[in-house]
């Protein structure tokens, strides 16, 4: 993708960046690279490289899913200020 220095001022006024000519360039020019890698990467061919969830071949150690705390529900519910059917009442906030 090649990019102009006009390209670069439209793009900074659809921001509403203020920028002048030398940033303007410097811009051009950091952006151009940044396209120039993106081509060169896309350019690979990854067809026989199969999709990975990690880079490295690591296993997440993983704890067995049983329940450790017991139903605190009616203690929580019995401290409340407010409650109604199982409900927390709090004070409205928005109208």
């Amino acid at each position: 993708m090649t990019l102009s220095l006009n390209d670069v001022k439209r793009i900074a006024d659809l921001a509403y960046i203020e920028i002048d000519d030398n940033q303007a360039q410097a811009t051009l020019t950091q952006l151009s690279s940044i396209f120039n890698l993106i081509e060169t990467m896309q350019s690979v061919d990854t067809t026989s490289v199969e999709p990975m969830s990690h880079s490295q071949s690591v296993t997440q150690r993983l704890r067995d899913d049983i329940v450790t705390d017991s139903d605190q529900r009616a203690l929580f519910q019995a401290l409340a200020p407010q409650v109604e059917e199982g409900l927390y009442l709090v004070p409205q906030v928005i109208e």
